[in-house]
């Protein structure tokens, strides 16, 4: 491909066309549409004054550049490809090819210490422990040790707390902030910044993405506070969805607090009546089983006084299309007084799909519509969130 052809392809393009899908996949290289790219420049604009330097760490190709602003603007990108695509484009940046996550501090990129900075951009996430596209993932690139965790996402969060910028403005995988465990590998960004704004954004506008289970992915602004942010600040956080919805993590209750989410080491699974898979998130839900009818590494043994609850998650994956993508990464949701009064019409449902539950509720009643009040329950369960049209 000439440069010239490159040069007019590429300027919008969410695809790195110089890349095979393999190293796409593995240098987190899903390049972000002009959209999305507006709303990052809106949420920085008021805090850019002529002492600012707008800093990409993960450039690619450019397209976070905004010619007409005066700050000063930096690129850098492990893909000397991608640079030189725009370098063609772009000639009032200063450029560098450094691994951003071995070489993060502020002199090798001509950041004095007393300049404002705020990094943005869309920099690359790729959990290499997570069973999407497992086949092919792998971690190309070095990471220093004191960055180094499952996902070089958060690594790149963390990186940022080093340079001390004033501002980050980028987007991510809302599941670094939502699940807990995320959120404390986050280490030295939680404790140094701030969420200040968000809008959030399915992953399947992004090509090359699962298709089997979209995403949520926020576009963050986080401010420089020395109190941080800990994990009740996220619960009690307004997320905001690019199609003008808002929810709360405090806004649910989880099947986490109602069952064994995860095999217990003290539990043994060789006499066990019953077994479930492990349960993640509603994601890990829809691609995973649920009843399993032998012993395996990620079984759990279900205790007969929680099975009304297996039963629930199990009916729950039935009707997952009806929960909107924003909602995905969370624990699987319940109403556990609203599910108390459906209770007999998820056993009915239950009974009739997997015979072998009947011998463990033989006087539970069959209900003809037992389906319509599962629907009527998710109705209220999920409200405004609720999606009509995928039943």
């Amino acid at each position: 491909m000439t440069k010239n052809k490159m040069k007019h392809n590429t300027i919008n393009n969410t695809v790195p066309l110089h890349l095979e899908k393999s190293d796409i996949v593995n240098l987190g290289s899903f390049y972000t549409s002009v959209s999305y790219i507006e709303i990052v420049w809106k949420f920085i604009k008021s805090y850019i004054d002529k002492n600012t330097v707008v800093f990409d760490p993960a450039y690619g190709y450019g397209s976070f550049l905004k010619p007409e602003t005066f700050a000063r603007q930096i690129g850098n990108d492990i893909d000397k490809e991608a640079l030189k695509v725009s370098k063609s484009n772009y000639r009032d940046v200063v450029y560098f090819n450094y691994n951003a996550l071995v070489y993060y501090n502020r002199s090798l990129y001509g950041i004095k210490n007393n300049e404002k900075l705020i990094i943005i951009g869309n920099p690359p996430y790729n959990d290499i422990t997570s069973k999407a596209k497992k086949k092919v993932k792998q971690l190309r690139f070095k990471v220093a040790p004191e960055l180094k965790t499952r996902d070089i996402g958060i690594s790149f969060l963390r990186m940022f707390s080093y340079l001390k910028a004033d501002y980050v403005c980028i987007l991510h995988p809302l599941s670094y902030l939502i699940k807990r465990s995320n959120f404390n590998l986050l280490k030295e960004f939680r404790k140094n910044y701030i969420l200040k704004k968000n809008v959030i954004i399915s992953s399947r506008s992004f090509n090359l993405t699962s298709s089997f289970s979209d995403f949520s992915i926020i576009i963050g602004l986080y401010e420089l506070n020395k109190n941080g942010m800990d994990y009740e600040y996220i619960k009690n956080f307004i997320f905001y969805t690019i199609d003008k919805k808002t929810f709360k993590l405090k806004d649910f209750d989880y099947i986490g607090n109602y069952i064994d989410k995860y095999p217990k080491k003290s539990d043994s699974l060789n006499n066990s009546k019953i077994l479930f898979y492990t349960l993640r998130d509603i994601n890990a839900l829809k691609r995973n089983r649920t009843f399993i009818n032998k012993p395996i590494a990620n079984a759990v043994k279900v205790k007969i006084e929680q099975l009304d609850y297996y039963v629930y998650v199990d009916i729950f994956k039935k009707f997952i299309n009806v929960v909107p993508y924003y909602l995905r990464n969370l624990d699987v949701i319940i109403d556990n007084d609203l599910f108390s009064k459906y209770k007999k019409y998820f056993i009915s449902y239950a009974i009739k799909r997997r015979n072998f539950l009947k011998k463990y509720y033989i006087n539970s009643y069959i209900y003809d519509n037992d389906e319509e009040k599962i629907i009527e329950y998710f109705r209220k369960l999920l409200k405004e969130h609720f999606l009509d049209s995928k039943i």
